[in-house]
């Protein structure tokens, strides 16, 4: 696995062995930033990116949403849980107040999104266009969702897919 953390430390880029040669992330730390400018105050907080393969990913789906099964983005909020799926109930949480302190000033970030580099591959075939293309849409979506927005309704689709369409434009145009 290779990490790359931007000029400030606060995107980092995490690329698993079988796919350094197939990510760039000088390229995934653009459309980030570029993702991240849509909330103002966002480009100063810490995110994670991961790029791994269909069984991590399908682990913590199961893991942290209850769901078995293969999907392409996970997205982990520092602020906010997400839904969980399963029938079985979700593992108790545990509060980390008093485990884990962080220093004056400082916040524990935006979160972590985790992209499945083979389902990207798939999804791109399937639609007929790039593997970075996908994974561009695929970060930007993941990155949304850790600034609160949602698709659950047609009109959230909507205005996710219309914000995920100007963004991917914007950091063409900003190369």
């Amino acid at each position: 696995m290779t990490a790359s953390p931007d000029n400030d430390g606060q995107v980092t880029i995490q690329v698993f062995g079988e796919f350094v040669d197939m990510v760039s992330a000088p390229w995934m730390n653009h459309v980030a930033r570029c993702t991240l400018s849509v909330e103002a105050s966002s480009p100063d907080e810490f995110l994670s990116i991961v790029i791994t393969d269909d069984q991590t990913v399908r682990s913590l789906n199961k893991l942290h949403r209850g769901l078995d099964e293969h999907t392409d983005v996970l997205s982990f909020s520092f602020r906010h849980q997400g839904q969980y799926y399963g029938e079985e109930n979700p593992q108790e949480s545990r509060s980390l107040d008093g485990e884990f302190v962080l220093p004056p000033g400082e916040s524990t970030g935006l979160g972590e999104v985790i992209i499945s580099f083979p389902q990207a591959e798939r999804q791109a075939r399937d639609a007929g266009r790039s593997v970075r293309d996908e994974l561009d849409s695929l970060l930007a979506h993941g990155i949304l969702h850790l600034l609160g927005y949602d698709h659950m309704k047609p009109t959230e689709e909507a205005e996710m897919k219309a914000m995920e369409a100007n963004i991917l434009v914007r950091a063409v145009q900003d190369d």
